[in-house]
């Protein structure tokens, strides 16, 4: 069986260092915030290119801290209007609706999976205060066109970076540097993972980060003095531990993502499987390598059958889950088409070229 994603494997490579530091941190009694984080932050928001990283728990609760953070700036008010992507994960659109804003959901590029500028402007309204870009399976969004888009109107801009981390566009800037904040995702799949729930945000932004750090901590500024009304949303220690000892590599790693992306898309040639759409640079970091195939079950039971594991990214667009009910009578026909054909084969930095090939020479047989 060529497994969808090997998470043992992956994190074989640093099972020593993983002990090493354990041992370290079980010893040093500092097991919240503390050091360990502060390293973190301080070594993802160089390789960022911010000022800022700020450890927080997961990818969900560091974008509703950088929109709970923008109200408590005057920036952003309950009620405003945030565009969104209409084929995202769920959590995008959770983080604003939590914020006690509003999601206007604008269709992707269907080439890009990615949100269309193009499409962007008619949906601005008075109420409209931000544009939440995301980076949907690795791959940047068209940041220079939506920062635009945002300057013309005095728009907020925040990436969605969970799936991109070391992303670059044109000019060598990195996800997480292209917009006023962004959100990250460590969860154990991601490109960069924990070994459990784990997340940031990077800012350029100073005051942003300010309220961001005391949100995080149950409002605090100092311990046991509570000026706001907080969270507990903080990095746990030992996954920022974790974390410090596998970003050295994450370049490395991707750019063999990208090697084995660029096998598929030069093997693969069979009419039935539409791949995904790749310039070339370092754009995409392939946190997934997304296909699409209008008979989705008999794709993924041929691929089974043949003992390759298959995800889907995402089954249902997010206006059509029950959670958002009050979203369901959109009419978003090419997200729901996304998220009906739409099927993750695998990809990693440990996945052989071996098992590369057998994926191949399956893709064009079927």
């Amino acid at each position: 069986m060529i497994k969808f994603l090997d998470l043992p494997a992956i994190n074989a490579r640093y099972e020593v260092a993983f002990q090493e530091k354990f041992q370290q941190f079980l010893k040093s009694a500092n097991y919240i915030l503390g050091p360990e984080v502060q390293t973190f932050e301080q070594n993802f928001a160089s390789f960022c290119g911010t000022k800022h990283a700020l450890g927080v728990s997961n990818g969900l609760d560091a974008l509703i801290l950088i929109f709970k953070a923008y109200i408590v700036l005057g920036e952003l008010s309950p009620g405003d209007e945030v565009i969104v992507p209409s084929n995202t994960f769920i959590a995008s659109i959770l983080a604003v609706v939590q914020a006690d804003l509003k999601p206007v959901f604008v269709e992707p590029d269907f080439a890009t999976f990615n949100l269309d500028p193009d499409k962007i402007k008619k949906y601005i309204s008075p109420k409209t205060k931000a544009i939440l870009a995301v980076h949907l399976y690795g791959q940047l969004a068209n940041m220079t066109a939506i920062n635009q888009i945002a300057k013309d109107n005095k728009l907020l801009v925040i990436e969605d970076a969970a799936q991109a981390h070391g992303a670059k566009d044109v000019f060598g800037k990195r996800a997480g540097n292209l917009s006023d904040a962004a959100a990250f995702s460590f969860y154990p799949g991601k490109n960069l993972g924990a070994l459990g729930d784990a997340g940031a945000v990077t800012t350029n932004n100073n005051p942003l980060a300010k309220i961001i750090l005391e949100l995080r901590n149950y409002g605090s500024e100092k311990k046991y003095v509570n000026s706001r009304l907080g969270y507990n949303k903080r990095l746990d220690a030992l996954q920022a531990a974790f974390l410090s000892i596998k970003l050295p590599d994450l370049d490395a790693d991707n750019n063999q993502r990208r090697r084995i992306a660029n096998q598929y898309l030069k093997g693969v040639k069979n009419p039935k499987i539409r791949l995904p759409f790749y310039d070339g640079s370092e754009n995409h970091v392939f946190h997934l390598f997304v296909v699409t195939v209008d008979d989705r079950t008999r794709f993924i039971t041929y691929l089974e059958s043949h003992g390759v594991e298959t995800l889907i990214h995402y089954p249902i667009a997010p206006h059509r889950q029950i959670a958002l009910h009050d979203y369901a009578h959109l009419k978003l026909p090419i997200a729901e088409t996304m998220h009906k054909n739409v099927v993750s084969i695998p990809i990693s930095p440990i996945l052989s070229m071996t098992d590369v090939s057998t994926i191949i020479n399956l893709l064009n047989a079927y």
